[in-house]
């Protein structure tokens, strides 16, 4: 059981995402994306009249991108898995954990960067690591940007090209090109 946020908690303008995303979301995909009180889960529906669950972090607007994007991304088999059955490890990972959270994330994160540009929102690097071993970010951020240009130079997939089509004219902000990759995210 996932413990939702109240909405007065949720920081601004996730109203707008959720009211503008999760009848898009649920007409098209059976999919909705929930501000929960904790971490962040994907929960596939058990019955076939509830929508699946993209459950964000603490009413955090990115976080609700992020995990949009992790959803985007993943596969029909993976989204029939309680977080797509993806390897996680918390906070305090090793050297070489780290850098295999960041192997896995340079999609997820280059995604949620388009999502952020047509929100209108700020996009940073999210290295979650903040009580593990300290390591060099600018591979990571270089290898984001690199994938954010190769979606704006080769064309994003049909799903997260509709979410950013939808976002985009929700937001009324203009799609992204590689002039919008040009400077490396911080982190």
């Amino acid at each position: 059981m996932i413990q939702r946020l109240p909405k007065a908690q949720w920081e601004p303008g996730v109203a707008e995402l959720l009211d503008g995303l999760n009848p898009w979301l649920v007409a098209h995909w059976r999919t909705q994306l929930v501000a929960g009180a904790g971490e962040p889960v994907y929960l596939p529906s058990q019955v076939d009249e509830q929508p699946h669950r993209i459950v964000f972090a603490h009413g955090y607007f990115s976080s609700a991108l992020h995990e949009l994007a992790h959803w985007s991304l993943a596969g029909e088999q993976r989204r029939q898995l309680e977080d797509f059955g993806y390897w996680y490890c918390p906070d305090g990972r090793t050297a070489q954990q780290q850098a295999e959270f960041e192997r896995v994330e340079v999609k997820p994160q280059a995604l949620e960067w388009w999502y952020s540009l047509v929100c209108g929102r700020s996009f940073r690097i999210s290295l979650d690591n903040l009580a593990g071993a300290r390591t060099d970010c600018r591979p990571f951020q270089r290898a984001v940007q690199a994938q954010a240009l190769s979606w704006a130079q080769q064309g994003l997939l049909a799903r997260p090209k509709a979410l950013v089509n939808h976002l985009s004219q929700r937001f009324c902000r203009p799609l992204p090109n590689a002039a919008s990759f040009s400077e490396l995210p911080s982190a």
